[in-house]
């Protein structure tokens, strides 16, 4: 399992081989989880935030959450002691989504070690464990980066997928977006050619992971031989769909970490608005 408990969390809270990282954001109010984080977190928890430490500068292309630079990535992981042996539990308000966008990321640096908290800061609280507003200091270690290629596609990769049959594009945003129906962030309504929809939501059950026979049970229709190609709008709430998928025994899933944002910024490239 992907996934850890917050009891599993709590009675482990002050193991020092483990690392908590808070990723709690709102794509409404950048300083949300900063601010958050300075208030309250878990103890022993150190804060990456999803513009700052989990995506690079916005350019004409790339999409709106640019995967991070690693080599900076690297850098604030080995400050926060944490190196490729290390346990790394992280969490988020309770979305999953930017906890899943940190835990993607440290799969795709080579680290086999991480989870995703199970309802977040919120199913911490709803337990009633502890909160502080202290900041940790930890050694710095050394973070040996060992890429995951297969991990991840690029724009090329996903005009190929359009016309290969072998091949699935997994749309995890809103059916409303999917369809085109609306569009409140990019340049224009619909999807990826050829793409089916899977929202991203659907994995969750009153704020928490769906089990594993019910995520098998969500992508029943989908051949495990199969190459799938998971993308949203710009990079983050595809994760949990990418986690959801390999928990569900699915072996060949990568990341379009442009998304449809970056799909959308080559004026050139086709959309469409009916269902697959």
């Amino acid at each position: 399992m992907f996934v850890k408990s917050v009891e599993w969390l709590k009675e482990r809270v002050e193991d020092e081989k483990i690392r908590i990282v808070d990723c709690t954001y709102s794509l409404n109010d950048p300083s949300y989880g900063k601010n958050t984080y300075e208030r309250k977190h878990i103890p022993g928890a150190v804060h990456f935030d999803l513009a700052d430490d989990l995506s690079e500068k916005v350019k004409e292309h790339g999409g709106r959450h640019p995967l991070p630079d690693i080599q900076k990535l690297k850098q604030k992981l080995e400050q926060a002691g944490i190196d490729e042996n290390t346990t790394v539990v992280t969490y988020d308000g309770g979305e999953c989504c930017f906890a899943s966008r940190f835990w993607w990321l440290l799969k795709y640096m080579g680290h086999s070690d991480v989870y995703v908290l199970d309802g977040g800061m919120e199913a911490w609280e709803k337990a009633g464990f502890p909160l502080t507003d202290v900041k940790p200091a930890f050694e710095p270690v050394q973070f040996i980066v060992n890429l995951n290629q297969d991990m991840l596609v690029d724009i090329d990769d996903v005009k190929a997928a359009i016309n290969d049959q072998r091949t699935v594009l997994i749309d995890s945003r809103a059916k409303e977006r999917y369809l085109g129906r609306i569009e409140p962030l990019d340049r224009m309504p619909g999807h990826i050619p050829s793409a089916i929809n899977h929202e991203w939501t659907e994995g969750f059950e009153a704020g928490r992971w769906k089990s594993r026979e019910k995520q098998k049970s969500r992508f029943s229709g989908l051949d495990k031989d199969e190459k799938i190609i998971v993308y949203c709008g710009s990079g983050v709430t595809a994760t949990p769909n990418v986690l959801a998928l390999l928990e569900s025994g699915f072996e060949q899933v990568k990341l379009y970490a442009g998304s449809y944002s970056d799909w959308v910024s080559y004026p050139e490239n086709p959309v469409e608005k009916e269902e697959n």
